[in-house]
């Protein structure tokens, strides 16, 4: 790709400046310095005196061709991720009554309350890293300073360019900013993600491994117990695979934000005795909070109002319609870093949880502040998280992808598993982050190559239970090998003691397919093709969609 211009605009005392550019330049105010040399772009702002930037966005000139296929990483975890064809439409809310989308705060889970979208054809966005792929050859475009601001990637096929905009408007800045730098590579797959990983040097914790365990979501929801719990513990020791972990999701709180208020009707003897038994059926045991979320009707919410990010008017930010609806805790605020020290203390060293599922990540970032980007607030965040969790794994979920890159262990990287395939047509009008088996499993596809690299790749549950499941046998099928095949983390909801002989035969399967490696996948026709080489030899899956 060619680089065509940077345009730049800011205020400073009150006056508008831009310019368009190739190369540096220097103003009153600032001083852009541009690196541009192949496969690399790098931009350095010095600021004079203070100045609000409200753009800086670099446009490259690709020639698009009509069998290129490009994909796009989406904001959070859960926004869908796939390769599309160049004629393709993005969609926001566009279909959704303001009335409906202000009552379940839609807004709030994903990019649009600051990214602009477009509905034509071949304008299309995404966020830190994306690639157009022409058959096996990849031109992959990947920002190495997400931590100062997130990137915004955009195509616009009719016009050839790529453009890559940093999310900084707002931003009042005075001194040094680490505005932009790009890694522009081309070649196969695994070379282009190899070498964007070893730029940005992420690194790995090497005690984090592949991990075959069960998590009590997709079964019970919020209606767990003791009770509850030590049966699915020993559904899970029935069958033949070692487990590796357990873990406790939602429900054992007796509000989201009061995390060590146990509900004492579900758990009357606490939760340490409930981590003692897991452990001592030889599994790691895991817990499922949300640190940045506290609900409308917790104690938290009611006892510290001056905790939480405000908008103008100074009433909360909403960070969705879950539970009672929730509001984003204020990292910055002193209090909130010290009660979440001695949440994390109390839940890994009393309790002995040894893997944490931290999980509506993005409530962080919701709001810019006058100091920081989005993209450093939530960079903040997850630095935060990783000390206070000392030596237990982080398996993030429902985050800003880029920041948690060599900061978590385990990530998830696909919306919510259905217990159908993709929900009622009216939800299928909603936000891109809505609940749906079908997207979760085309963004476990299209984000593999992060498996491995970033952190270890969680694609959510497989389910091969009869009841509780509207799925096909097909359906259910393709969600566990596709699990198997891209994910570090192979988890079920199912109390595994129920399984008949098929469904073991089928899990025995998904365990072998650990082991393989997918070469390439596409979807084409309704149908997503996955090629991939398993004990020597070469195998296509076709899955229709």
């Amino acid at each position: 790709m060619k680089l065509r211009n940077i345009e730049f605009a800011y205020t400073s005392g009150g006056q508008e400046f831009s310019v368009t550019t190739t190369g540096s330049v220097r103003t009153d105010a600032a001083a852009l310095e541009i690196r541009s040399e192949s496969g690399f772009l790098q931009i350095s702002l010095h600021a004079y005196h203070e100045i609000e930037i409200t753009r800086l966005c670099a446009v490259y000139e690709h020639d698009f061709q009509k069998t290129e296929r490009i994909f796009l990483n989406g904001y959070q975890s859960w926004t869908d991720s796939w390769e599309r064809s160049i004629n393709s439409r993005m969609h926001g809310l566009e279909r959704v009554p303001k009335q409906i989308s202000d009552k379940y705060a839609f807004t709030q889970y994903g990019d649009y309350n600051f990214v602009k979208y477009s509905y034509l054809p071949g304008r299309l966005h995404g966020f830190s890293y994306g690639y157009i792929r022409r058959g096996n050859r990849f031109r992959f475009f990947g920002s190495l300073a997400e931590d100062s601001g997130f990137t915004i990637i955009r195509t616009d096929t009719r016009r050839n360019t790529v453009s890559f905009e940093k999310d900084c408007s707002g931003l009042h800045l005075r001194g040094d900013f680490d505005a932009m730098r790009l890694l522009l590579a081309e070649g196969p797959e695994a070379e282009v993600f190899d070498r964007y990983f070893d730029e940005l040097g992420v690194k790995l914790r090497p005690e984090a491994k592949p991990i075959f365990g069960y998590t009590s979501w997709y079964r019970h929801y919020q209606n767990i117990s003791d009770r509850i719990i030590a049966e699915d513990l020993a559904g899970l020791r029935s069958q033949q695979y070692q487990a590796d972990v357990f873990q406790i999701d939602d429900g054992y709180q007796t509000a989201v934000g009061d995390w060590l208020s146990v509900n004492a009707d579900k758990f009357p003897d606490g939760m340490k005795p409930v981590a003692d038994s897991i452990r001592e059926a030889g599994m790691l045991p895991g817990i499922w909070m949300a640190p940045f979320a506290a609900e409308e009707h917790s104690a938290l919410c009611k006892a510290h109002p001056d905790w939480f990010v405000k908008n103008p008017d100074g009433s909360p930010v909403r960070g969705g319609s879950n539970w009672s609806g929730f509001y984003a805790l204020d990292i910055y605020h002193p209090q909130v870093r010290d009660y979440l020290r001695e949440v994390f203390r109390v839940v890994t060293k009393e309790w002995g949880f040894g893997l944490l599922k931290l999980d509506f990540l993005y409530a962080a970032c919701i709001v810019p502040r006058r100091d920081k980007t989005r993209g450093q607030i939530m960079a903040d965040a997850m630095t935060f998280l990783r000390e206070i969790a000392g030596d237990a794994f982080i398996l993030g979920c429902g985050v800003p992808l880029a920041s948690a890159f060599g900061r978590v262990d385990y990530c998830r990287i696909g919306c919510d598993v259905s217990l159908d395939w993709n929900d009622k047509p009216a939800m299928r009008l909603t936000h891109r982050e809505r609940v749906s088996t079908r997207n979760t499993i085309l963004n476990s596809t299209f984000r593999r190559q992060l498996n491995g690299r970033a952190f270890l790749n969680d694609p959510d549950v497989f389910l091969l239970r009869s009841d509780q499941t509207e799925m096909s046998l097909e359906q259910k099928t393709c969600l566990g090998e596709i699990n198997a095949l891209t994910g570090g983390v192979l988890f079920t909801s199912d109390n595994a003691a129920q399984y008949e002989e098929a469904q073991c035969r089928l899990l025995t399967r998904l365990m072998h397919l650990r082991e393989a490696k997918v070469i390439s996948a596409e979807i084409s026709g309704g149908l997503l093709k996955v090629r991939f080489r398993w004990r020597g030899k070469l195998y296509v899956r076709v899955y229709p969609l």
